[in-house]
C-alpha cells in the first residue's frame, strides 16, 4: 500500500467511496453523488487541506496495480482541540490489515515530521472495527462529544503516547 495526495482525477473514486455502505452507515451522506460534486468535495476537502495545513487526507493505493482502495490522513478540524486521524477503505478492503499498516505510518509521519502530538480520533460507539484499530494503535478513550453537523455522539479518542515503532 502506499499515499498519495489526492487529484481532480480521483472523482470517480470519491464518489464510490462517499456512497460506500460502511462511509453512509458511520461517517453519513455527504451528497456527492456527481463529478462536479466530487470535485467539489476534492477542491474544499483535502485539496484545501494540503494548502492551509500541509496534510490532509490522502489516497490509498495498492502498489501492484495503482488501485484506489482508501483514504486515510490527518484533518485538523475547527471543533477538535488537535488534528485528528482519519480512515475510510471501500468493503472488500477492509480487515485486511491495510487500515492498521497505513494508520501506523500516517501517525509516525505525523509525530516526527510535522511534529503533531497528540493526535485524536473520533468514532461513533457502534463503529466497532474502527475502535479496535484506534486501540491497537496506543488511542485511548477520552470522553464523549456531541457533533453539532451530524446530531450525534461520538466518541473521542487521544494517542496518548509517541506512536508505535
Amino acid at each position: 500500500m502506499r499515499l498519495r495526495e489526492f487529484t481532480l482525477d480521483d472523482t470517480d473514486f470519491i464518489i464510490a467511496l462517499l456512497n460506500s455502505p460502511g462511509w453512509l452507515q458511520y461517517i453519513g451522506d455527504r451528497n456527492v453523488k456527481t463529478e462536479e460534486q466530487a470535485v467539489n468535495y476534492l477542491e474544499n476537502g483535502p485539496l484545501k487541506s494540503y494548502r492551509q495545513h500541509g496534510f490532509g487526507l490522502w489516497l490509498v493505493e495498492s502498489k501492484a496495480d495503482e488501485k484506489a482502495i482508501g483514504m486515510s490522513g490527518i484533518l485538523k478540524r475547527d471543533t477538535l482541540e488537535h488534528p485528528d486521524l482519519g480512515f475510510a477503505f471501500l468493503s472488500p478492503y477492509q480487515g485486511k490489515g491495510y487500515g492498521y499498516e497505513i494508520a501506523r505510518e500516517i501517525l509516525l509521519y505525523a509525530n516526527r515530521q510535522l511534529v503533531l502530538f497528540p493526535i485524536s480520533a473520533i468514532s461513533l460507539a457502534d463503529n466497532v472495527k474502527s475502535i479496535r484499530l484506534l486501540e491497537k494503535l496506543g488511542f485511548q478513550f477520552v470522553r464523549k462529544i456531541h457533533s453539532s453537523s451530524s446530531q450525534e455522539d461520538l466518541r473521542l479518542y487521544y494517542q496518548t503516547e509517541s506512536p508505535i515503532e
